[in-house]
């Protein structure tokens, strides 16, 4: 039975004086070593900033509302003009959310699978309205769209209304969220790869057989997350939807749009009893996005990699 010898450990060659460190040394993983106070006011600062910008504005929006009693809340919310205005933002993310959906899967689909001539500037497009102003957005449908745009003598001589009516609010809203279910695939799609769906289809199965059971299972969680978000900022979009409703009240004033009206002529009850719904509709979404991350985290963590 062999032994191991043992060799006796040596003390590591002493540095040059010139390459000596001077002073206390530094301690390893500083970033997260810092001293007690250091890591106090940091938690305190990100604190009182989230008490001052977010939370303290959603509480007096809140107060605000029910400052003066249930029933001033309730009779605000449930007026003729209200209710059209919280139709209208109703009906609009219902129908821009599903388009962006068809878009975002499409869109997603070709830049992950395919290799084709101007993917880059399709890449680029989507990105648009992240740099474009909402305002401008609204603007340019107008010049498109509206009575003296390009299109507005043919669309008038059919009595086909576009722009101060539900198509242009639905199109302006498409405009402003259309990248958000877009980005939310294509980085987790570029990581899946193509090697599950090349193995359906050697084995027989469809286009659309592949996408349905191998594709859409993948990014089920990612796609909803995107849903979520695109939902929310249809509901609260301003910009583009103010330069292409028309302000024609009970028609084509989406919920944000109501607000603003209202507290221009001082109705405040109404104003931020209408506000507050757009608040818990926000909140039901973040809450929704958190649950989401809490049990899918992993996989939504791969959207944010790119």
């Amino acid at each position: 039975m062999s032994t191991l010898s043992t060799v006796p450990l040596q003390d590591p060659p002493s540095l040059p004086p010139e390459f000596r460190p001077q002073g206390p040394l530094i301690r390893r993983n500083s970033a997260v070593t810092e001293s007690a106070w250091v890591q106090w006011l940091l938690v305190a600062t990100a604190l009182l900033f989230l008490l001052g910008f977010l939370l303290l504005p959603l509480v007096s929006v809140f107060t605000e509302a029910l400052r003066h009693g249930w029933k001033v809340y309730l009779d605000a919310i449930s007026e003729p003009d209200a209710r059209s205005a919280i139709g209208m933002t109703l009906l609009t993310a219902a129908i821009a959310v599903p388009f962006n959906v068809a878009f975002g899967l499409a869109a997603a689909w070709a830049i992950t699978k395919f290799e084709f001539r101007g993917k880059t500037l399709l890449v680029s497009l989507i990105d648009l309205p992240f740099s474009v102003s909402p305002v401008v957005a609204g603007l340019i449908y107008i010049l498109v769209f509206g009575r003296n745009g390009w299109f507005g003598p043919w669309l008038f001589d059919h009595d086909i209304r576009i722009v101060f009516a539900i198509p242009g609010i639905v199109i302006a809203t498409m405009f402003v969220t259309f990248p958000f279910i877009a980005r939310e695939l294509i980085p987790l799609m570029q990581e899946q790869g193509t090697d599950h769906e090349q193995a359906a289809l050697s084995l027989g199965a469809s286009g659309w057989q592949t996408f349905r059971r191998v594709t859409l299972p993948n990014i089920k969680w990612a796609l909803l997350y995107g849903v979520l978000l695109c939902t929310a900022r249809a509901m609260g979009e301003f910009g583009a939807v103010s330069v292409v409703s028309g302000h024609i009240r009970g028609q084509t004033d989406t919920m944000p749009l109501h607000v603003e009206i209202l507290y221009n002529e001082y109705q405040f009850a109404g104003a931020f009893a209408v506000a507050s719904l757009l608040a818990i509709f926000a909140l039901v979404t973040l809450a929704l996005k958190s649950y989401l991350e809490w049990r899918h985290g992993d996989e939504l963590a791969a959207t944010r990699r790119h």
